[in-house]
């Protein structure tokens, strides 16, 4: 999950706030440690640290809560428009006919990343195509070559020629006809003066619209001396941060992008190709800050109901039976890990943060879910309420499990039902209310 231990420590700073029965200096001072701690553990600069802690203390103090709101929830939605201010509005690659360069050090992901990006604007409905400019690397023209095989993205590449610009510009020649080209360029283990002037040479040839250095998450504090270095070479217009699902760092690439004057375009957030997230920076702290990403959740249903004709449309109903719940499981196996999509409910899947083993445990239940609706009647499906304790053993019997797990299941399902209900208002802006209801804002 993307900065776990960094969201679980804010969320612990936050939920001071909200329990608080009074807001005062004492409290605001202690909260803003909390989050000092917090930034400085995930490798956040120190410098913008400071700012930041200095920002939010100053405003908690100063500021008059807005009408409406009273000084609990006006103090953490100061610490959440901070951190938004902290990270970034985010770059905007738009949809729509394009090149895009690939720069960044050897071990960034920028390969991966290439392959992921173009499946990004495949799955939005362009045609895209990956040129293989990486001549230095052993195996990279190969790697690249499978990973767009398996995603039914065109490749181009040269294997042998160890002239990056002129495969570049041949590369072009060859995609004229696609709406996005994304070229993949060497990376190196350190900063160059080669390297750099290779950056140079392809971005002479290709003129790319635009030109993101692929970052690793765990760079740390060197990632600002990688900015600025590709910046000065090709002109920067963004940034994509990989790997942030396996880190419990992190802060140091966002800060040190957001210190550089770039901002991030994309976060990479897991192994398969559909794991690359266009980077919103509210959407990225309210996530954070286990305020959950309905609007990302959307996303993917929809993706997925492109892709397969699967009706996902239920998932934001009020209202839905067996049958709805069993097409939903289906299109959640298809939308990626069980503790991605959990992630993007609010605070961790409705109040419930589960470890590694958990989440395993909890994809075996949904499994045993769907083997138990396999066993079940059409019009069982369709009214759950007509489940009596004969019917419960009879479908037990049929799926080959218990009928505590039968039992189990339909609970789920009332339970599924109501947290979608609740969710039904959460589409938009950040819902403070709703955030200290469930960080346990005391009764006034």
């Amino acid at each position: 999950m993307v900065l776990d231990n960094l969201g679980g420590s804010l969320r612990g700073a936050l939920k001071k706030i909200a329990s608080a029965t009074r807001v005062d200096k004492a409290l605001v001072d202690d909260a803003v440690r909390d989050i000092q701690r917090a930034l400085l553990q995930a490798d956040v600069n120190v410098k913008l640290v400071m700012s930041l802690s200095n920002r939010i203390r100053e405003r908690a103090l100063n500021e008059k809560p807005p009408a409406g709101m009273n000084p609990r929830e006006h103090v953490i939605n100061i610490v959440y428009q901070e951190l938004i201010n902290l990270v970034g509005r985010g770059t905007d690659i738009p949809l729509k006919k394009q090149t895009i360069m690939l720069v960044g050090l050897q071990g960034s992901g920028k390969t991966t990343t290439a392959a992921k990006l173009a499946t990004y604007f495949q799955r939005k409905g362009l045609r895209t195509a990956v040129i293989c400019a990486d001549t230095f690397r052993a195996g990279a023209y190969d790697q690249l070559k499978a990973l767009c095989e398996r995603q039914g993205i065109f490749f181009y590449g040269e294997k042998g020629n160890k002239n990056a610009p002129e495969v570049a510009k041949n590369g072009l020649e060859a995609t004229k006809k696609y709406d996005v080209r994304i070229v993949d360029t060497a990376g190196r283990h350190a900063l160059e003066s080669d390297l750099i002037q290779e950056m140079k040479d392809i971005h002479a040839v290709v003129n790319a619209d635009h030109k993101l250095l692929v970052m690793d998450a765990a760079i740390g504090q060197q990632a600002s001396e990688q900015a600025r270095a590709f910046n000065e070479a090709v002109g920067i217009t963004g940034v994509i941060i990989t790997k942030l699902d396996g880190t419990a760092k992190g802060g140091g690439a966002l800060s040190a992008v957001a210190e550089t004057k770039t901002s991030v375009a994309f976060i990479g957030v897991g192994e398969t190709a559909a794991d690359l997230e266009k980077f919103e920076a509210d959407r990225f702290i309210s996530r954070l800050l286990g305020m959950g990403d309905i609007k990302g959740l959307i996303e993917k249903a929809q993706e997925v109901q492109i892709e397969s004709d699967v009706d996902v449309d239920a998932m934001m109903k009020g209202k839905f039976t067996l049958k709805d719940m069993y097409k939903q499981l289906e299109a959640m196996n298809k939308m990626g890990p069980l503790k991605q999509i959990m992630q993007m409910l609010p605070i961790g899947g409705m109040g419930i943060e589960l470890s590694d083993r958990e989440y395993q445990v909890t994809k075996e239940r949904l499994d045993a879910y769907r083997f138990i609706m396999d066993s079940m009647t059409e019009e069982e499906l369709e009214d759950p309420k007509i489940i009596n304790a004969s019917r419960i053993k009879r479908i037990a019997r049929g799926s080959g499990t218990r009928p505590e797990l039968v039992k189990e299941l339909l609970k789920s399902h009332a339970a599924m039902q109501k947290a979608i209900k609740g969710m039904r208002g959460g589409m938009g802006r950040m819902n403070v209310k709703k955030l200290m209801k469930r960080l346990g804002q005391p009764k006034v």
